[in-house]
């Protein structure tokens, strides 16, 4: 591994994606090479495993990589990687963003741990990127943190308090990240509809959305990625609703949908508040598809309360699902809690899947026919097709020799033929 670049190796969500970029463009302007830096998630005990586990690894086949790490597992529990005899370093979620700390990896040993205290932080600045490596969408944060405490959450621990990117920035980000190419933006940060009291005029997240889409007219395709859809402002249902460069797929963070459940786990709306809006948003816009975060044995959950959350599958015609089995996080309320069988955990996170799955072959077997948008991603030289993303982020397959006329980031205007495999087959109407 002599001499070669930094690389991150990057765990969880969109928003460690987008910081992941800005790790890599300092640490190489750093002059870090044979650095490997990982950017941990904290969302589960499993993603804490996971990342030690890849850690090992990567030094057992390079032992001369310097290895750091940073993220909301080590901002979190910084202890636990400092003893690990294969970490160099230990950068907090704050640090991770700083030149400064890739310019000193050479530190004693006592100076490993680099974290501060997240819940100090009262701004974010922002970081402007030319674009991602090996990808063809952009995402752009325009928030971090989270004031809200859900009893199962540990991030507001990892990731601070709430505090929002000023509009000017966001729109000059993106349209950087457009004049590079970039023709979708995926808009990220922790918890994306609580943008905007901490600045100037209070501004939402829908006039937020307004402002991208008006200052950057050359912006094909704007998606946001998890809503909580009890914050869910005037502007941006509208925006949602009427402006078609807002793609139609919103994905929600529902956890659960029996409010029993839900009042333990301290959110914010109910069972009917989320069918009310899924039906609003499909009365003002039918193509509209919906995803949804759901976790399955939450302590205290009974049968019944499951079922609940099965039937919200149908009551708020949920497509794409990501289940989880509950995982105790030390240090959240509902860790305290009387907790569930792990198998009754995961038999019933096996059954919503099950479920979702039906959804989504619906989903897919409805858009036959259909005229759909790809925003093409890579080629598939040995399948001679190229694979993208729809409107709705339905997985596709371009089918046909244009391998030499379409490339990464251009937008295709298909029709659907069938789908396999969970991936809609297309062919081009023109190129």
């Amino acid at each position: 591994m002599s001499n070669k670049k930094p690389q991150v190796v990057t765990f969880g969500c969109r928003l460690n994606t987008y910081e992941s970029e800005i790790i890599k463009g300092h640490a190489t302007d750093a002059g870090l090479n044979n650095a490997v830096i990982f950017n941990t998630c904290a969302v589960t005990a499993e993603a804490t495993r996971q990342a030690k586990q890849s850690i090992r690894r990567m030094k057992r086949k390079n032992p001369e990589s310097n290895i750091i790490v940073t993220g909301c597992a080590a901002q979190i529990d910084p202890a636990q990687f400092a003893e690990m005899p294969e970490v160099g370093k230990i950068l907090g979620n704050q640090e991770k963003l700083s030149l400064e700390s890739y310019q000193d990896f050479g530190i004693s040993n006592d100076e490993k741990v680099a974290v501060n205290d997240i819940m100090s932080v009262k701004e974010t600045a922002p970081h402007l990127i030319d674009g991602y490596e090996e990808r063809t969408r952009a995402f752009v944060q325009v928030q971090n943190g989270c004031d809200h405490r859900c009893t199962f959450c540990i991030i507001p621990y990892g990731r601070g308090n709430s505090r929002s990117v000023p509009a000017g920035e966001v729109v000059t980000q993106i349209q950087k990240l457009v004049d590079n190419g970039y023709q979708e933006v995926i808009i990220t940060g922790v918890d994306i509809t609580s943008y905007g009291p901490d600045l100037p005029g209070s501004p939402s997240l829908g006039t937020l959305c307004q402002k991208i889409l008006n200052n950057v007219p050359d912006l094909k395709r704007l998606r946001l990625s998890s809503i909580d859809s009890i914050e869910t402002d005037e502007a941006l249902f509208d925006m949602v609703t009427s402006d078609m460069r807002m793609m139609p797929h919103l994905h929600l963070s529902l956890q659960s949908g029996d409010n029993m459940i839900l009042k333990r786990m301290k959110r914010r709306h109910s069972r009917e508040d989320a069918i009310e809006f899924c039906n609003s948003v499909k009365s003002a816009r039918p193509d509209v598809v919906f995803g949804a975060d759901i976790i399955t044995g939450f302590p205290t959950e009974t049968e019944a309360m499951f079922e609940n959350s099965m039937k919200m599958v149908e009551d708020c015609d949920l497509t794409y699902l990501h289940v989880f089995p509950y995982s105790e996080r030390e240090g959240t309320p509902a860790a305290r809690m009387p907790q569930m069988d792990r198998n009754i955990r995961k038999e019933r996170a096996a059954r919503l899947r099950a479920l979702g799955d039906e959804k989504l072959d619906a989903f897919l077997s409805s858009q036959i026919g259909n005229e759909v948008e790809i925003l093409v991603e890579k080629a598939m030289k040995e399948e001679n097709a190229m694979l993208g993303h729809t409107e709705h982020f339905a997985p596709a397959k371009i089918l046909g020799n244009y391998l030499d006329n379409l490339t990464s980031g251009y937008i295709a205007k298909t029709r659907v033929t069938g789908y396999q495999d969970g991936i809609l087959l297309t062919e081009i109407i023109n190129v």
